[in-house]
C-alpha cells in the first residue's frame, strides 16, 4: 500500500471551494462531525486566482473607472517549493514561509488533511505551496516555481483612503468566475462586509472540568481564501480571532504547531506538524467540540496538544519550577504502537538507526526526513487521561534531557531501545544490564512526574505508574510526601548522576539537614 493512503482528513464532506452563500450576519458556525470525511484531498478544476495582480487591477477599474490607480502592483508571490529533505524544509520555515502541501487555486472536490502530488514519489516530500513577499530572498539551492504574481491589500491599506478594497476583492471574485464564494450582503449591498473569523476550539474530558468543554490550547488556526492567508493561536480556553478580515468564504485548518514551540506530527506525513482541515465556511468563523467519539487522529492530537501545553505551563517558576523542554520539540503520535519514547533526536541525541528501525517498524524511514524528539504510542490508551499521562511522562524526560544533555542521553536512549529490541518488547531491560543506571534514574523521574501530573489533574487515589518495574519512582514520591519540592528533586538529576547511589549522595550533599529522610527512603527501596 502506498504510504500516502494511510493519511486521512478532517473536513466537511462535500464542502467544495464553491460553497453555498452565507449571510455575513451569522456568528461562528458549529462544525457538524456527522458529515466529516477522512480521505486525501481530491482536486478538481483549476480556478482563476482573483488575487492575481492583473485581476485586482481589472476589478478596481470596473468599480472606479474615473479614478486612475498606479500603485496596484505586485506585492505577493504565489510560489511552490520542492524541498528535498528536513534541512531544506526547515530553511524555508526559518525564512518565515507558511507552507501548505496542496495548490491554492483549484476547486476542492473532496476536502482533506493532506495531499501528495502524483508526480512526486510517495517517500519524498511533496510540492509545498506558499505566499511570500515580492522581495522574498529565495534560499539558494531549493527548487521553486513562481505560480502567480499577486496583489493582496493589507489591513492598513484597507483602512486608509476612500477605496472600498473589500468591494474590489469581491468584484475580482466575480470577474474571475468565483462569485459563489462571496457571502450575501444586507439589503442594498453597499456596506463593507469584511469579517475577522473567530470562534472556539474545545475538547471534552469527562473526568475534568465537570465534563464541560475546555479549550484546545495554543493550537494554530490557519485560514485562507486562495492566496490570502492569515492565522492565530487559540488562547488557553480555545478562543481565537484571525487578524485579517475576509469578504469571501474561507478554508479553516488546525495546525498542530503550538504557540509554546512544540509541533505534533502524524504517521507517515512528511511534514513536521500535522493538520486537521475543518472545511470551508463563511468568514464569521467556526467552532469545534472534540470528544472521544470524534475522528481518532484529531482526538489524539488535541489530547497530546493539551497535555504538552499544560506541561510547559506547569514548568513555570510559580508551579513546578523545573526546566521546560526545548521550544522546538517534535512530538510524533503513533496509533499502532503501545510504547512511547523520548529519543530527542531533533535535539541532537544520537540513536542507532538499527534500534530505531526495530522500535518504529514501518515508520522508521521517516527518521531520515524529520527526526522526532518524543514518540507517543496511542494504542491501548482508551481513556483521555491515559494518553494525557503518558505524554506528561515523555515531556518529563524532555525536561531531564535539557538538564543533562546529549552525553548523558545517548547511552540512556540506546539502553531503552536495545532492551526493547533484544528482549521482545521489554523496554527497561534489567538492573544487571550495562548502563542500567541511566534508565533507572530517568524512568524514576518520568514515572514520578506522570503520577504527580495525573493526580494533580484528576485527584482520587494517587496513581502508581511504574511501580511494578525494577526501579523505584516511589523514592521521589516518598521525598515529596516528606516536604521535598519537585524542583529540589529535579536539581539532584545532574549530568554526572548516573546511578541510584550517586543520586543518594547528591541529595545528601544538596540537603544535609534532611539526611534522615533521604537515608530512610533509600534504605526502604533497595
Amino acid at each position: 500500500m502506498k504510504a500516502k493512503v494511510i493519511y486521512f482528513l478532517l473536513a466537511v464532506s462535500g464542502a467544495l471551494v464553491s460553497c453555498e452563500k452565507v449571510s455575513i450576519e451569522k456568528g461562528p458556525v458549529d462544525i457538524n462531525e456527522d458529515v466529516l470525511s477522512h480521505e486525501e484531498i481530491i482536486l478538481g478544476e483549476r480556478l482563476e486566482n482573483p488575487y492575481k495582480t492583473e485581476n485586482i487591477q481589472a476589478a478596481y477599474a470596473a468599480l472606479y473607472p474615473t479614478k486612475a490607480r498606479t500603485d496596484i502592483k505586485t506585492n505577493k508571490l504565489y510560489v511552490r517549493f520542492l524541498p528535498l529533505d528536513d534541512d531544506e524544509f526547515r530553511t524555508l520555515e526559518r525564512s518565515g514561509v507558511e507552507l501548505i502541501d496542496h495548490p491554492l487555486d483549484y476547486r476542492i472536490e473532496k476536502e482533506g488533511d493532506w495531499y501528495h502530488d502524483p508526480d512526486i514519489a510517495d517517500e519524498s516530500i511533496t510540492w509545498q505551496y506558499a505566499v511570500v513577499p515580492k522581495d522574498y530572498a529565495f534560499p539558494e539551492g531549493i527548487e521553486y516555481e513562481i505560480v502567480d504574481e499577486c496583489y493582496v491589500a493589507d489591513e492598513d491599506t484597507k483602512a486608509s483612503g476612500d477605496i472600498d478594497w473589500d468591494a474590489v476583492e469581491r468584484e475580482s471574485y466575480r470577474l474571475t468566475g468565483n462569485s459563489d464564494m462571496i457571502p450575501e450582503t444586507k439589503a442594498g449591498g453597499s456596506e463593507k462586509v469584511s469579517v475577522k473569523p473567530s470562534g472556539r476550539i474545545t475538547i471534552i474530558d469527562p473526568k475534568y472540568c465537570g465534563g464541560k468543554p475546555c479549550g484546545v490550547s495554543g493550537v494554530k488556526v490557519v485560514v485562507n481564501s486562495f492566496v490570502k492567508f492569515s492565522s492565530a493561536y487559540t488562547d488557553r480556553e480555545g478562543n481565537y480571532e484571525i487578524p485579517k478580515g475576509y469578504s469571501s468564504s474561507v478554508r479553516y485548518r488546525l495546525m498542530f504547531q503550538n504557540e509554546k514551540g512544540f509541533a505534533i506530527g502524524v504517521n507517515l506525513i512528511l511534514v513536521p506538524a500535522s493538520v486537521s482541515t475543518l472545511g470551508t465556511s463563511g468568514p464569521e468563523g467556526v467552532n469545534l467540540i472534540v470528544t472521544k467519539e470524534s475522528e481518532d487522529k484529531l482526538y489524539t492530537r488535541c489530547v497530546v496538544n493539551n497535555a504538552a501545553y499544560d506541561y510547559y505551563e506547569r514548568c513555570s517558576s510559580d508551579d513546578l519550577d523545573i526546566t521546560p523542554p526545548s521550544g522546538g520539540l517534535r512530538i510524533w503520535i503513533f496509533r499502532g504502537l503501545e510504547a512511547s519514547s523520548a529519543v530527542m533526536m531533533h535535539q541532537g541525541a544520537v540513536v542507532s538507526l538499527g534500534a530505531i528501525t526495530e522500535f518504529l517498524g514501518n515508520y522508521a524511514y521517516l527518521v531520515k526526513f524529520f527526526a522526532p524528539d518524543i514518540t507517543v504510542g496511542a494504542k491501548g490508551k482508551n481513556e483521555l487521561g491515559d494518553l494525557y499521562a503518558v505524554t506528561a511522562h515523555e515531556l518529563a524526560h524532555a525536561s531531564h534531557f535539557e538538564k543533562v544533555g546529549t552525553i548523558y542521553w545517548n547511552p540512556y536512549v540506546r539502553f531503552i531501545l536495545e532492551s526493547y529490541v533484544l528482549n521482545g518488547g521489554i523496554t527497561y531491560g534489567t538492573v544487571d544490564d550495562p548502563n542500567s543506571g541511566y534508565c533507572e534514574l530517568g524512568e524514576m523521574w518520568g514515572y514520578y512526574m506522570q503520577s504527580k501530573i495525573y493526580y494533580d489533574r484528576y485527584g482520587g487515589a494517587y496513581p502508581s505508574f511504574g511501580t511494578s518495574y525494577w526501579f523505584y519512582p516511589q523514592i521521589f514520591r516518598y521525598l515529596e510526601e516528606r516536604g521535598f519540592l519537585p524542583k529540589e528533586i529535579f536539581e539532584a538529576l545532574a549530568p554526572e548522576i548516573t546511578t541510584r547511589s550517586l543520586l543518594k549522595d547528591r541529595l545528601l550533599s544538596l540537603y544535609p539537614s534532611r539526611q534522615r529522610i533521604i537515608e530512610q527512603v533509600f534504605d526502604r527501596y533497595k
